[in-house]
C-alpha cells in the first residue's frame, strides 16, 4: 500500500479535493487497497474547518463529496507518507523547508508530475477567483489522479 499526502496552502480547496478525487477513482476501479490517501495544508489557519463551500459545491456537481476537515502538515507526515504531492512550486518550496531531514526530500513532488495535459506544471489556487478557477482545479486534479492510479497499477 502506498501512503499519499496531498498538500496545498490551507487544505480547504485543492488538496482536499485531490484526496476526494483519488479515493473515488480508486474505489471505482476496485483498487482502494493500493493506497491510503490524506491531505493537509502548509498553514494551520483553517484547521478543523470543512472545505471551502464553493469548492464543495463545484465538486458535488462532478459527483464528489468532500468530507475532509483541514489540518496542517505535521512532522510525522514526512515519515508516514510515501508520496507528498504539492499543488504548486510554493507548496514544494515550503515542504522542502519543513522537511525534517534530507532523506524525505525525494518523497516531495508536484501533483502535476502525474498529469497527461501539456504545459501543466501546477494546480493554481482557486480561492480568490471565480467559478472557472474551481472548475479548472477539478479538471486538473482529475487528470493528475488518473495518472497516479495508472502508476499505482504499474501501467
Amino acid at each position: 500500500m502506498t501512503n499519499i499526502l496531498f498538500v496545498c496552502l490551507g487544505n480547504i480547496c485543492r488538496s482536499c479535493t485531490a484526496e476526494t478525487i483519488l479515493c473515488q477513482q480508486l474505489r471505482q476501479a476496485g483498487l482502494s487497497h493500493l493506497a491510503h490517501v490524506d491531505s493537509a495544508g502548509i498553514l494551520s489557519y483553517h484547521q478543523g474547518e470543512q472545505a471551502d463551500p464553493r469548492m464543495r459545491m463545484h465538486a458535488s456537481r462532478h459527483g464528489y463529496h468532500i468530507t475532509h476537515l483541514s489540518r496542517p502538515v505535521r512532522r510525522s507526515d514526512f515519515f508516514d507518507f510515501d508520496l507528498i504531492l504539492g499543488m504548486d512550486a510554493a507548496n514544494i518550496e515550503d515542504l522542502r523547508e519543513m522537511a525534517p531531514s534530507l532523506d524525505v526530500l525525494p518523497k516531495i513532488r508536484l501533483v502535476t508530475d502525474y498529469s497527461s495535459l501539456p504545459d501543466v506544471n501546477e494546480v493554481p489556487d482557486p480561492y480568490y477567483g471565480g467559478s472557472e478557477g474551481f472548475e479548472r482545479t477539478i479538471r486538473l486534479l482529475e487528470d493528475a489522479c488518473e495518472g497516479i492510479v495508472r502508476e499505482l497499477k504499474g501501467e
